[in-house]
């Protein structure tokens, strides 16, 4: 075909061939780790100039290289390597491109974790990590060094949700000849072509979409023709795996993601619209509203928004929070997101380095999942009037702050 597919009439051919296995429509899952060569030829065909031992179960099965060949295709990069969660991705992609010496420069709304590996780990060995404002865009280039080797971007950022300009800030880093690197979980491929707006490497919490269930933990890092070498490497050198049964639940996650994220994308925007009116909600962060500080930027780069927002309640005793999160009916207390179930978290006051992000009330993180919008929304309200209710009790009334 010449035409250009569809993304859902992609996701659902590409990465498989039926013919290649006894015509299976699913790639079966391959467990192994000796893989036989019927001749000798045959073996010293498959070495590779970097590494000799390529034909090792470690370095993947047709399992692996189908899902790898189908996470490339849908972000627009050169090749994909899978990793055991989200965060090794974050984490191997990185040490992948930093040496002893280096400089690298993170976004102050960076997701914790990878804030806490780049101030504590990188720094023992002599990698120096640098916090910049999530709205410098072309500013970043003040805080650029002869030495930054790799500025490292998410939009929108971990729970804050403030957008970035990528495309300014990659302009930048390119010129001073540093890497971008773009934690591109949020949006998913989907939504968001890392490498059409100047990342060199994108890496994602696959246990989070592409999985959508909440039964398997997996990440990928895909880089540009540039990068590849380096990731490959790199990660090859720490030996890292994953287990072809949660690689397989990856590839049937994908077949479906185009239909899941729209009603996640739908379903968020109904619930942060009815919590942007009410009365006991001070803020809601989400870049698809259009009173969001990041819209724009959103509206230009993004092609779509997943199911993940925050909202600040306007302060209040604990006794009424509890009460709000508590009555939740149909929403789960719990970390992780991006399956089929709703969730809220409650969260604290951001960490910042170089850009305050003020909080006067409780922040709570929430998925919204696939269950019915209007179920979803009856429930935030009742649980919502429960705190209202638990404020009119003598004492606690004066506690929100109009």
């Amino acid at each position: 075909m010449s035409k250009k597919l569809h993304a859902c009439t992609e996701l659902l051919h590409g990465g498989r061939d039926p013919a290649r296995h006894c015509g299976m429509v699913n790639v079966p899952i391959y467990r192994g780790s000796t893989v036989l060569a019927n001749t000798l030829e045959e073996w010293e065909s498959r070495k590779q100039p970097d590494n000799p031992y390529a034909s090792y179960g470690r370095f993947g099965t047709p399992t692996t290289h189908a899902l790898e060949e189908l996470v490339a295709d849908m972000e627009g990069g050169h090749r994909s390597l899978v990793f055991p969660s989200g965060l090794a991705a974050c984490t191997h992609a990185m040490f992948s491109v930093l040496r002893s010496g280096d400089h690298i420069l993170l976004p102050d709304s960076v997701y914790g974790p990878t804030r806490a590996f780049a101030q504590h780990t990188l720094a023992r060995f002599n990698i120096a990590a640098e916090f910049y404002a999530p709205h410098a865009g072309a500013g970043i280039g003040a805080q650029l060094r002869p030495n930054t080797r790799l500025v490292y971007v998410e939009a929108p950022g971990s729970g804050t949700f403030e957008m970035q300009d990528i495309p300014a800030i990659a302009a930048q880093a390119h010129q001073a000849g540093a890497y971008v690197m773009m934690d591109n979980t949020w949006a998913t491929p989907l939504y968001f072509k890392p490498f059409q707006h100047g990342v060199d490497i994108s890496v994602q919490a696959a246990t989070k979409y592409l999985i959508g269930h909440s039964d398997a933990l997996l990440g990928v890092a895909t880089a540009n023709e540039d990068a590849w070498p380096l990731l490959r490497k790199g990660a090859h050198d720490f030996g890292q795996t994953i287990g072809p049964d949660d690689i397989f639940l990856a590839l049937r996650g994908i077949r479906t993601l185009p239909l899941r994220l729209r009603q996640h994308w739908d379903t968020g925007v109904k619930l942060a619209r009815m919590l942007s009116r009410h009365p006991l909600v001070a803020r809601v962060m989400h870049p698809a509203l259009p009173e969001d500080p990041g819209h724009a930027l959103w509206k230009r780069d993004f092609l779509g928004a997943s199911g993940l927002f925050a909202i600040e309640l306007r302060p209040m005793p604990a006794a009424a929070f509890t009460r709000f999160i508590d009555q939740l009916r149909l929403f789960g207390i719990g970390l992780s997101w991006g399956g089929y179930e709703s969730l809220v978290l409650p969260m604290d006051a951001p960490k910042r380095s170089v850009s305050p992000y003020p909080v006067q009330g409780r922040m709570v993180r929430i998925h919204a999942g696939l269950e019915d919008s209007d179920d979803l929304i009856a429930d935030l309200r009742q649980a919502l009037q429960a705190a209202t209710d638990c404020l009119a009790v003598p004492g606690l009334e004066m506690a929100v702050h109009a």
